[in-house]
């Protein structure tokens, strides 16, 4: 009976399983080109939350990990080594998937801020644009007047 895992184990193994396949599956969508800073929020949103989640779930890592290696001096080999190996599958899923969750929020968080000044130097260009459009259709200066075609040329 030592050698058998408490009913809390399972539940634990169960619920981070479950959490690692719904982040894995997360965190594999296609990246799409996105130009609208608000669902690049969102999505830098939900993946801060996974990060949080992921912090949370640390607790339940612990205790299989713990839980695992309490069963393993008191279980016979055979069933030791199952135990190991399935904790073993699963930390190495940990491993994957946190500094996969990192990278992606970098790389999420460094595109907003290209997009943010993408956007902000296209409105500054427009801008110029349309002081040029109203400086081309003003009305050109006569012939004899050099003073004013001097302050036209100063301004091209």
């Amino acid at each position: 009976f030592d050698s058998l895992p408490p009913a809390h184990y399972k539940e634990t193994m169960s619920t981070i399983l479950v959490w690692i396949e719904q982040s894995e599956t997360k965190l594999s969508m296609p990246q799409v080109a996105v130009a609208e800073y608000e669902i690049m929020e969102q999505r830098l949103r939900e993946l801060k939350a996974l990060q949080s989640s992921l912090q949370e779930q640390q607790k339940g890592l612990n205790y299989l990990s713990t839980t695992v290696e309490d069963m393993s001096r008191k279980a016979p080999p055979e069933v030791s080594q199952r135990y190991r190996s399935e904790i073993e599958v699963i930390l190495g899923r940990w491993k994957k998937l946190s500094p996969q969750l990192v990278e992606h929020c970098q790389k999420l968080e460094e595109l907003m801020t290209k997009l943010q000044r993408f956007q902000n130097d296209t409105k500054t260009l427009k801008k110029w644009m349309a002081e040029v459009n109203v400086f081309l259709k003003e009305e050109w200066p006569a012939l004899g007047d050099s003073e004013a075609l001097e302050k036209q040329l100063e301004q091209c």
